[in-house]
C-alpha cells in the first residue's frame, strides 16, 4: 500500500540575528527565519507531507513549540526522527519533493546539498525546487518564505 502527504510551512524573517537555514543548508549572510526551532521551512514542510502520508498527524503534535528543548532545534534531526517514527509504523519513504517560494537567496546553488541533506535524514529520495515570486504578494515584498511539499510512503 502507498500513501502520499502534503506538507506545507511559512516563516517571517527573524528579528535578530539568527542564521538563515534551509533543507539542513546555512546561508551565510542572510537574515534568518522567526520561529522557535531553527526555522527551517524546507525541511518543516517535508516533515509535516511524510508524518501526513503515514497518517502520523503534523509537525504541531510531533514538536510543539511550547518546549523549552525544541528551542533552536535542529530540524534535519527532527526529519531523522520523523523518519524512525515511520519506521517503526511499518511505512517508508519513497520519495518526496518540496517547493521553496522565495526571491533571495537563490536555492540553485546549494540545491543538491539541500537534497542529500533531506534525503540522508529522511531515508528516501527529497528533491528541492526553488521559484521566485516575480514581486507578487507579501513574498514579493520579502515578508518570509514559504515551502510546499508533497511526500510518497509505502508500507514495508
Amino acid at each position: 500500500m502507498m500513501r502520499i502527504g502534503q506538507g506545507y510551512d511559512a516563516h517571517g524573517w527573524a528579528e535578530d540575528d539568527r542564521p538563515l537555514v534551509m533543507g539542513g543548508v546555512r546561508f551565510l549572510g542572510h537574515r534568518g527565519l522567526a520561529g522557535h526551532s531553527d526555522a527551517d521551512v524546507v525541511t518543516h514542510a517535508v516533515i509535516d507531507a511524510i508524518l501526513g502520508a503515514a497518517g502520523l498527524g503534523d509537525i504541531g503534535q510531533t514538536f510543539p513549540d511550547t518546549g523549552e528543548e525544541l528551542d533552536g532545534a535542529d530540524s534535519i534531526e527532527m526529519l531523522r526522527q520523523v523518519a524512525t517514527m515511520i519506521d517503526e509504523a511499518g511505512w517508508v519513504v519513497v520519495n518526496a519533493d518540496c517547493t521553496v517560494i522565495i526571491d533571495k537567496p537563490q536555492i540553485a546553488p546549494v540545491k543538491d546539498q539541500m537534497e542529500q541533506n533531506l534525503s540522508n535524514a529522511a531515508g528516501g529520495d527529497v528533491t528541492v525546487c526553488g521559484k521566485r515570486t516575480e514581486g507578487i504578494g507579501a513574498l514579493g515584498r520579502g515578508e518570509g518564505v514559504v515551502a510546499i511539499a508533497v511526500a510518497l510512503v509505502e508500507q514495508k
